[in-house]
């Protein structure tokens, strides 16, 4: 899955369109590296954004097309804020 879509799917990110420009800016890296917003994540990935008030890291634990609201936390686990 793209890393923009699994943003707005796991709802880190509310829309795809600020996902990508998130990625788009370089706000985005996967495992230590840049990341644009076609980057292939995976399960074990662990993610890194750089949002206005800070960083968070957290790890994928699973990656879906859809999702339910209550269900998204569990896609992935925050490493730091």
């Amino acid at each position: 899955m793209r890393i923009d879509k699994f943003l707005k799917v796991s709802r880190v990110i509310k829309r795809r369109t600020v996902a990508n420009e998130a990625c788009d800016g370089g706000r985005v890296s996967i495992n230590g590296r840049p990341a644009k917003a076609s980057a292939a994540v995976k399960p074990g990935d662990i993610v890194e954004i750089a949002f206005a008030g800070g960083k968070t890291k957290f790890e994928i634990l699973s990656v879906a097309e859809t999702v339910r609201k209550d269900d998204a936390k569990d896609m992935y686990r925050i490493i730091t804020e």
